[in-house]
């Protein structure tokens, strides 16, 4: 009853948390909100205590996330900037991994080189969630965030393989050498991205012969897609590769396969809010569970670092500072390199980074802002090694990564803002006259799809439709279709008229709505009449809506 409890509050607590924030008098992102809530929560006073399984939520909460995140990263532009990726989602992570596991082995004293390694490699994963729960969606420049977003997808995989290759040689299971963790690492990364892929390939396969076996019906088809993530990370996971990474390719498969194209509207629309809620959701309790844990960390590291002799507290805060700046300075450093690569020798095919600018740099720089993977890595360090040891250094490595996650994000809660100011986050006319193409292009074709209709009903004698109404609805249809083809020859005019149609239509539903309510207060209408009734309404206003 407890375990029933505690989630209740914890939902409640992140439905109430976005409230919260747009009722304080000054700006605080949502994430940092939810941590701190639970921090509170957590407090000895309140004694909120979230036992915290890094198992259990690496399954629960990552693999759904990450799925999202590969079903709404577009195919084209992550292929696109596939070598961007690479150099920060791979690369970077084994020069953080390096060069950072030295600085803090002879940085922090008591942490030897191995678990320096396995520090470095789960501070290396960036959190792009983090990151647009800081800024705002929107507000990094489009050739920054589809970088970013490519690599905190694919970076995730990268710094737990390296985490469990280290935390392996810690522990005594593996003997470390260049050639096997290489060789590790790729079957690992292949291997999930590969299970990803088939299991979204099967699951295509099982909803085409459910709908032909037992119709449309959305409930089973969108149960079956929220168990989609969880199954290709736990498939992946049993058969020994990364199961993160087939979550990503699980997400990225289902929008290049078509099976959700090819689904029933009812399917498509439902589950497109039931992802949107979960979304939310899981999203909430990620940075609230990370609140949660703040509390234990912060005592548990301060009573084991008054029993050790070697340790001072004050230290420890510092270390997570200078961490936090090398971090940053790789980080810069790696990106000023690769556009100095990519301006010196590739300019046939030059990198994104060719044409940043040093204030887009550190821009993509503080953008790497660590969140609850880096979390859930270092609390999955084991507490013993084989021989029944302590793992060495285990609270230093937990204080430290909760230190560098809230540095990290406080940092890009003051820098990105100061370094936003005033870039242009896109070409907006640009994204209007694509708009207007499309619809322009689309116009055409469906008035060419009408009027093959139109001759097809006109000889079709079984039909028998009357022709004076056959050419009166073709032509009213053909009509709006055709004003829709011609706005791009008078824009302002054409957007004017439909947003000026939009008002009108809208301002009609609602009224059809109050009467429908009306009609069934005076029992004029059933019901069942009414839901009907009001469901079609629902669509259209949210088709109308959508538009604004």
């Amino acid at each position: 009853m407890e375990i029933f409890f505690t989630i209740l509050i914890m939902t409640l607590v992140v439905s109430l948390s976005g409230v919260v924030t747009r009722m304080l008098p000054f700006q605080i992102p949502l994430p940092l909100m939810q941590i701190a809530i639970g921090a509170l929560l957590a407090w000895p006073h309140f004694g909120l205590h979230v036992e915290f399984d890094p198992e259990l939520f690496l399954v629960l909460f990552i693999p759904p996330l990450l799925f999202a995140d590969g079903w709404k990263t577009p195919t084209h532009e992550f292929l696109h900037h596939g070598r961007e990726i690479i150099g920060l989602a791979l690369v970077l992570v084994l020069v953080t991994v390096v060069g950072i596991g030295f600085l803090i082995y002879f940085l922090v004293p008591g942490i030897p080189l191995v678990p320096a390694f396995a520090l470095a490699a789960v501070l290396s994963p960036t959190d792009a969630v983090a990151l647009s729960g800081i800024v705002g969606e929107g507000r990094i420049p489009k050739k920054i965030m589809g970088i970013l977003q490519g690599e905190a997808l694919m970076n995730d995989a990268s710094g737990l393989v390296s985490l469990k290759l280290a935390v392996a040689v810690a522990v005594g299971a593996m003997a470390f050498s260049v050639g096997g963790a290489s060789l590790e690492f790729f079957k690992v990364a292949v291997g999930g991205l590969l299970a990803g892929i088939a299991v979204s390939w099967l699951y295509g396969k099982s909803l085409r012969l459910m709908s032909r076996w037992s119709g449309d019906e959305p409930a089973t088809q969108i149960l079956l897609l929220l168990l989609l993530p969880f199954a290709s990370y736990l498939i992946a996971e049993h058969i020994g590769v990364s199961g993160i990474l087939a979550a990503v390719a699980a997400g990225m498969t289902i929008t290049r396969s078509g099976v959700l194209r090819s689904a029933p509207l009812t399917m498509r629309l439902r589950a497109n809010s039931v992802w949107a809620m979960l979304e939310f959701v899981f999203n909430g309790m990620v940075f609230l569970l990370l609140g949660l844990q703040l509390p234990g960390i912060l005592e548990t590291s301060v009573a084991a670092a008054n029993a050790d002799p070697n340790v001072e507290l004050w230290m420890l805060f510092l270390d997570v500072a200078m961490i936090y700046f090398a971090l940053i300075a790789v980080r810069f450093l790696w990106l000023w390199s690769m556009k100095r690569l990519s301006l010196r020798f590739l300019k046939k095919r030059p990198l994104e980074f060719g044409s940043f600018t040093t204030r887009e740099l550190g821009i993509a720089s503080f953008a790497g802002v660590r969140g609850a993977i880096t979390l859930a890595g270092v609390l999955s360090i084991p507490l013993l090694l084989n021989d029944g040891t302590p793992f060495p250094a285990r609270y230093e490595l937990i204080f430290l990564s909760a230190g560098v996650i809230l540095f990290s994000l406080f940092a890009g809660v003051i820098m990105l803002p100061i370094l936003l100011r005033n870039v242009e986050v896109g070409d907006k006319s640009l994204s209007r006259k694509e708009e207007r193409l499309a619809r322009s292009a689309t116009a055409e074709v469906a008035i060419v799809a009408i009027q093959k209709m139109e001759e097809r009903l006109a000889a079709d004698s079984e039909e028998n439709i009357d022709d004076q109404l056959l050419k009166e609805v073709s032509s009213r249809v053909i009509g709006n279709l055709r004003r829709r083809a011609d706005g791009r020859n008078d824009v302002e005019s054409s957007e004017l008229e439909e947003n000026l149609e939009r008002r009108f239509r809208l301002t009609a539903l609602r009224s059809e709505r109050a009467e429908l309510y009306h009609l069934r207060a005076t029992q004029q209408i059933s019901n069942e009449t009414l839901q009907k009734l009001l469901h079609d309404l629902d669509l259209l206003e949210a088709l109308l809506i959508e538009k604004e």
